[in-house]
């Protein structure tokens, strides 16, 4: 019974005090980000947001402030995921403006659903989902490095949104190529589940592997499991599967699923928990708060992890050029 009501239930809600501190939440304006950017706001972080749509932003502004009250720290810009070039200007810009930046939770994406190309020519899943949002870890690394070395200041967190359904990539799957990514027969819930799959492994065997640990980085890098959440991504199954089908999948998801709030709790706890830096996490899957996860085989397979490091340099420098990237081992002076 207790397994049955657990997605219902969900888990403890567990998050510290941020005052001080500068949160980036990308998707922060809907679902499980709006819940973070409130969430954070509530105690005492200064949050931006970032989603396509202004009238999302300003709404999410309006709710947030309205609860914390007209001096809350919170606001929103726009930036389309789908676009590299996009992705390059609003975050270069972001980064020469701040002085620290001690959060980033990458909570944007889209669900299972038919394939399609952005303006980029690349699978709108892995785009959006993965390699957008590894970019933006990219443009912001050097004023997280230098947020690193503040005094009294603790270690900045990257926070990705995962998931269980990242054991449902195809069995094939080797991150070798543009031409595997771009093939449109992969289904719709796989093409989900690789860029689930995509986050566990970034994190693990790029991120931390071959960033901060050569260079003794005091920077936590992380990836979650939200749950089943109610929020209206489950609508896009009506699109990914066209029919009955479809329309069961979402009814199903909606009716078992935890809340948006209860959604975010994973987040909140491996943005905020002491826990984190007391254990040495860095680089945990978390299903839920302070239970860390065991990931499929592919996973915890090192090569995996480094083919998907190595194509996603290749595509952003192939996309923008060969100078698109920032050096890993800058800090932002």
């Amino acid at each position: 019974m207790q397994s049955l009501l657990k997605p219902i239930i969900g888990p403890k809600k567990e998050i510290h005090d941020l005052s001080g501190r500068v949160a980036l939440v990308i998707g922060g304006a809907l679902g499980i980000g709006y819940q973070i950017s409130r969430a954070f706001v509530l105690n005492g972080a200064r949050v931006i947001m970032v989603n396509r749509q202004e009238d999302q932003g300003q709404a999410a502004i309006n709710a947030i402030k309205k609860e914390a009250g007209e001096k809350a720290q919170i606001e929103w810009f726009g930036c389309d995921l789908a676009n590299l070039r996009d992705v390059k200007k609003t975050f270069t810009s972001f980064c020469e403006r701040e002085k620290r930046l001690d959060l980033l939770i990458l909570s944007a994406g889209i669900n299972a659903n038919q394939y399609s190309e952005t303006k980029d020519n690349i699978d709108r899943h892995f785009q959006v989902n993965w390699l957008s949002q590894f970019y933006v870890c990219n443009l912001l690394f050097p004023l997280l490095r230098k947020t690193s070395k503040m005094a009294d200041t603790p270690p900045p967190r990257i926070v990705w949104e995962s998931s269980e359904v990242h054991r449902a990539a195809p069995p094939g799957t080797q991150f070798g190529s543009i031409k595997e990514i771009n093939n449109s027969a992969v289904g719709a819930a796989e093409l989900y589940a690789r860029t689930k799959l995509a986050v566990i492994l970034g994190v693990k065997y790029g991120f931390v592997d071959r960033v901060i640990k050569p260079r003794q980085d005091d920077i936590f890098v992380l990836s979650v499991h939200p749950g089943t959440v109610t929020t209206a991504m489950q609508q896009q199954w009506k699109e990914a599967y066209p029919g009955l089908l479809g329309k069961l999948i979402t009814t199903t998801m909606l009716a078992v699923g935890r809340s948006p709030e209860q959604g975010s709790f994973s987040a909140l706890y491996a943005a905020s928990s002491p826990e984190i830096e007391k254990r040495g996490w860095n680089g945990y899957y978390f299903t839920d708060p302070s239970h860390p996860g065991k990931e499929s085989k592919q996973a915890t397979n090192p090569k995996l992890g480094e083919n998907l490091w190595e194509l996603s340099h290749w595509l952003i420098r192939e996309r923008l050029g060969e100078d698109a990237m920032v050096d890993w081992g800058v800090t932002k002076q």
